[in-house]
């Protein structure tokens, strides 16, 4: 597997992996990802550095991810702010539910860049009303904190975090 960051030029494809992953939920009865992502905040999350993109060959991305270090205090503690964390964020897969092990995969990955920047945590938030995503991030060792149940966590309000953990998942890229 092969990593890369993401350009302004990929922002075609992250907008239709979350399009497709919106489907993908929708036909399961869930409304999660229904609206689309401000195009202006994907951008910085760009120019950050923040999102990468994951290649089984050379064609096209099978996965992306944001992580960061951008804890919102409405669904974080300042406590919890002040530790060492990285966020993950807009996890998705170019073939959600396909059980071929990739989500985990690249959750080790992100714990492991968690490890190597000195953080204490992974972290991140999931649709409050997703049941099933809740029972797959606890199978991939997140512990829920709290359910936050404030109109501007966007109904993304169930937080969880694992110990950050060096693992080597044998990805090539960016620190991988």
């Amino acid at each position: 597997m092969k990593v890369t960051k993401a350009t302004l030029d990929d922002i075609g494809r992250l907008q239709q992996f979350r399009r497709d992953a919106a489907a993908w939920l929708t036909a399961r009865g869930s409304d999660q990802w229904s609206t689309s992502y401000p195009e202006d905040l994907l951008r910085a999350s760009i120019k950050a550095g923040d999102v990468f993109l994951f290649y089984a060959d050379e064609r096209e991305p099978v996965a992306t991810v944001t992580l960061d270090t951008n804890a919102d205090p409405i669904l974080w503690q300042p406590e919890e702010i002040r530790e060492p964390a990285l966020y993950v964020h807009k996890l998705t897969l170019a073939d959600p539910g396909g059980g071929n092990g990739l989500g985990s995969q690249i959750l080790d990955w992100c714990g492991d860049r968690a490890a190597k920047a000195g953080a204490l945590w992974l972290r991140l938030d999931a649709w409050t009303t997703s049941t099933g995503l809740h029972t797959y991030y606890r199978s991939q060792g997140f512990s829920h904190l709290r359910t936050v149940h404030d109109e501007r966590a966007y109904r993304s309000g169930w937080v969880a975090q694992r110990p950050a953990e060096f693992r080597d998942v044998g990805f090539d890229g960016p620190e991988g």
